[in-house]
Order: structure tokens, then sequence, then C-alpha cells
């Protein structure tokens, strides 16, 4: 199973993944957040990205005033930055945006521990979905994808899964 907290598994992964390797190596983006566990997240770390898929990084904040001071400090200069909280799930969140090189950055910042925040916990899932599936499954998936609909809704798609698939996935039994 592939450690999703060490970013190494990119170095050889597909193209997209060694050049997220190497921006957020080269802008030491997880090093810089490292105070609040940051993980990369999403569908480029199980490649099933997109052409516009960002690098969404999930981070546990103690503090939230802290956690957004901190982020702005950090990345409030880089190209098209923005932040904001919202809630998610009843939960206060804080997400950024900005660009680094070729890259849309997210940060997703909730007082959850890392690995139980969804977005870890879906991605988790997703991986050993696909490692159980064909690659017809996984090209059926990034279809999907390019039309517009959503990861979790995609897999919930294929999977037949009905009600809310974000939840359903949390419960999916491999």
């Amino acid at each position: 199973m592939t450690d999703f907290k060490n970013l190494a598994y990119l170095k050889t992964g597909n193209q997209k993944q060694q050049l997220a390797f190497e921006v957020l190596t080269k802008y030491k983006v997880l090093e810089s957040l490292a105070d609040f566990d940051p993980i990369l997240v999403g569908t480029i770390p199980i490649h099933i990205d997109i052409e516009n898929s960002d690098l969404d990084i999930i981070c546990y904040w103690k503090n939230k005033l802290d956690f957004i001071e901190i982020v702005k400090q950090l990345f409030g200069k880089e190209m098209n930055f923005t932040i904001r909280e919202v809630l998610i799930d009843d939960r206060e969140s804080v997400v950024a945006n900005f660009f680094l090189d070729v890259f849309e950055i997210e940060i997703f910042g909730q007082n959850i521990p890392t690995e139980l925040q969804n977005g870890y916990k879906h991605m988790v899932i997703e991986n050993k979905i696909l490692l159980s599936k064909d690659q017809n499954f996984r090209l059926e998936i990034i279809r999907l994808k390019e039309k517009g609909i959503k990861t979790e809704p995609a897999f919930g798609l294929l999977l037949g899964l009905k009600g809310n698939v974000y939840q359903e996935l949390l419960d999916f039994e491999i």
C-alpha cells in the first residue's frame, strides 16, 4: 500500500506525478506546512487526474486564525491567491487557492487530524477500489471526470452506489 504521507512515491510515478513532486519539493510546500500534518490528496496521487486537476493538500489546524495567518504569510504572494472560510459537513474549514508553476494548489484545513478527514479517507478507499479493478475501470473514471463529473460521483456511478455517494464510499467494503 502506498504511503501517501511521504511524497517519495511521486518520484517514480507518471509524468504528472513526477512534476507534482518537483513543484512541491522546489517550493517546500509540505515542509512549510509541517506543523499542520499536511497530506497531498485527490486525483493526482492515485492517477485518475485530468488535464486541469489541482494539487489538493489537506491540513489539520488547532487554531483556525493562526492557520489562516500562516497560510497567508507562506503563500499570499503567489499567483491568484485566495483564502476563505467555509462550512463543510457542518465543520469550519479553510480553503486557500493559488498557482505554483503549472499547478493550481488548494490547501484545505480543518480541525480534524488529516488521516481522519474525508479527503484522505476517500482517496485511500478509491485507491483500494482502483487496485481491485482493471485498467478499464480507471480509464472510465477518468472519462467521466473529463465529462465534468466529480470524482466521488464517478465512483458511485460505476459502483452502482445510491444515495449520498460521499458517505457510501466511506462505508464501501472491498
